[in-house]
């Protein structure tokens, strides 16, 4: 291997190792272990008064009884509610997310679609965002703003009534949180299959394989 094949390679591995700063890992992994727990706590409660003709198996929930479950549920509420505030801080005060969110196009959007879909999206620098990703990653902030507050709407009607009454009342944000926490999980699920594919495309860029 020639010296500069070598400190291509390097150079490479040092812009992958760099794709996300150290702040921003901390902070994602701290809210999707938050998720994870306030979806697995959320069934729960919800089997306790179904909005839909079904129930989600207990083995994939927390708590053991609905007392338990929002035991679990306000407890992960709040580190995410604290660990989102200070993700969304500091993704306005770098520039974060003006960098790698915007601009997001209509045209951009289906054609990283179509490429995607015909296997020709490119990977070649994955420290930027398609149309795509930036699509979803801004969705999902989006959805999780509303995921918070249609909760708080549901926690405290009464006290936060104008909070309700801006859902449409208690029984439609609990509609709008169910519906966002799927659009969550689908998130998710997305999410963590695109994390296990990219890592080999990282691979071959690196290697030439």
């Amino acid at each position: 291997m020639s010296s500069l094949t070598a400190s291509n390679e390097h150079a490479t591995s040092a812009k992958a190792a760099t794709i996300q700063p150290a702040w921003v890992r901390i902070l994602h992994w701290t809210n999707a272990f938050a998720v994870v727990l306030m979806i697995m706590s959320g069934w729960r409660i919800y089997n306790a008064s179904p909005l839909f003709d079904f129930t989600f198996s207990n083995a994939i929930t927390i708590g053991g009884w609905l007392g338990g479950a929002l035991l679990w549920h306000f407890a992960a509420m709040w580190i995410l509610m604290v660990n989102g505030l200070i993700y969304l801080a500091l993704g306005l005060a770098t520039g974060r997310f003006r960098r790698k969110l915007l601009p997001i196009t209509a045209s951009g959007v289906i054609d990283d679609t179509r490429a995607a879909l015909t296997g020709k999206l490119s990977h070649d620098d994955l420290t930027r965002y398609n149309h795509v990703q930036k699509l979803l990653y801004a969705g999902v902030i989006v959805i999780g703003v509303l995921v918070v507050l249609s909760g708080l709407a549901i926690w405290k009607p009464v006290q936060l009534q104008w909070l309700t009454a801006l859902f449409g009342g208690y029984p439609i944000a609990r509609y709008v949180h169910f519906f966002c926490m799927a659009a969550i999980v689908a998130f998710m699920v997305v999410h963590v299959a695109l994390a296990l594919i990219v890592p080999k495309s990282l691979r071959a860029m690196i290697t030439g394989r």
